[in-house]
């Protein structure tokens, strides 16, 4: 656990029966070196002692978002920043809800919100609370966030019931933490580019055609990226999603666009083309607005450029990992297989974009991963999770 010397870690203690694991997670991150500070909710009051929490931390405890002596010098602030990382354990169905909708009613989540800092929650609460779709909603908001989560795991809850919902026991969070320290460094040095989003080609200056994409796989992955150490560029066509922190952000509409975008990024360490790039174009674009005239127009369409293969097949561009995405409707395996072979690749994602899969625009993916060895299925989970499942395989690589 040599990551966490020296950490300065923010551990904030809601208000649920499992905040009295909260203690020995305090005893054990002393243990290893790490430098912490303490906010206990009013409802975690009700569950563990200031007095507990102090002599174990070794500090004095944060309590009131309206403590006059603290907030003189912006207290919730000050407690944002010089965190390198903050930890909400437990954190209950409440807490995540106000999270979620961006409350700052006590310090706890003025402090959270106020925070330009890595955020892991650990969750806690009856398995009904953890499955209802509530719940799961505010989840998947802080996710799209950027918080991190530890657990849960099933097992026996305080209220008897047994399922999903019972918290981390604090030597697997302690674990978790460090693994988040050291895993920023996995991918240092490593130069990457995503691409990400739709393509579009203009038939005139108000027309154009595209795919179907909102980006947001590309866009997590590129995060991903980063979070491992990985400098990474990502080269989006047009899209709403938010550009990563951390992450340099490169803009194209065209085919075209996009490879040249991506052959100033090579070589790079690692390429993935997440990008779902128009496989035609108008063969003939009209500088004008096309008129209706009142009769069927026939457009003539040509093979657009393959941004994939402008990189891959070119040994002084070729990435050192290429990974590539297939969008498929029917026969996916076969599809995927095929295009993993005819482009080179040395692995390839394929998912189901059927209708009802609702994965353009939504939050959620399944995925068939496929390297030279053969494939293996990914339940289906967020697009978050699988950029974060994908990035590990890459660090994993690269080790």
């Amino acid at each position: 656990m040599q990551e966490l010397k020296n950490k300065k870690i923010l551990l904030i203690i809601g208000g649920g029966i499992a905040a009295y694991k909260s203690l020995e997670l305090i005893r054990s991150l002393k243990k290893y070196g790490s430098q912490l500070e303490v906010i206990l909710t009013s409802s975690g009051r009700k569950f563990v002692t200031e007095l507990s929490v102090s002599q174990l931390a070794e500090r004095e405890v944060h309590t009131d978002l309206f403590d006059l002596k603290s907030e003189l010098k912006m207290g919730h602030i000050n407690l944002s920043r010089n965190a390198d990382i903050i930890v909400v354990a437990p954190a209950t169905a409440n807490l995540i809800s106000r999270l979620a909708h961006g409350m700052a009613d006590e310090l706890a989540t003025a402090t959270l919100l106020a925070s330009n800092k890595p955020i892991i929650i650990v969750p806690a609460m009856n398995p009904q609370m953890w499955n209802n779709p509530a719940t799961q909603k505010n989840l998947m908001s802080i996710k799209k966030f950027g918080y991190h989560f530890c657990g849960p795991e099933i097992g026996e809850t305080a209220c008897g019931e047994n399922g999903m919902g019972r918290m981390e026991e604090p030597s697997s969070i302690v674990h978790y933490i460090n693994e988040y320290f050291s895993k920023k460094n996995k991918l240092k040095n490593k130069k990457a580019f995503v691409t990400a989003g739709p393509t579009i080609e203009p038939i005139d200056p108000v027309r154009y055609i595209s795919n179907n994409s909102s980006g947001k796989q590309g866009y997590a992955i590129a995060s991903a990226l980063s979070k491992y150490g990985a400098n990474t560029t990502l080269i989006s066509g047009p899209s709403f999603e938010k550009a990563p922190e951390g992450v340099e952000l490169i803009k194209v509409k065209t085919a075209m666009e996009m490879l040249d975008a991506v052959k100033s990024c090579s070589p790079a360490d690692i390429g993935i083309f997440a990008a779902a790039v128009v496989d035609w174009k108008i063969k003939e674009y009209k500088d004008h607005k096309i008129k209706k005239n009142g009769y069927d127009r026939m457009l003539e369409l040509i093979e657009n450029v393959s941004v994939i293969q402008g990189v891959v097949k070119n040994n002084s561009l070729k990435p050192e990992l290429s990974i590539g995405f297939a969008a498929e409707t029917e026969n996916i395996y076969e599809n995927a297989k095929e295009k993993h072979s005819k482009n080179d690749l040395d692995w390839l994602l394929a998912n189901d974009v059927s209708e009802d899969q609702d994965v353009f625009n939504g939050d959620y993916n399944s995925i068939v991963f496929f390297d030279r060895s053969g494939s293996e299925t990914w339940q289906r989970m967020p697009k978050v999770d699988v950029a974060e499942k994908l990035v590990n395989k890459i660090s994993e690589y690269f080790q």
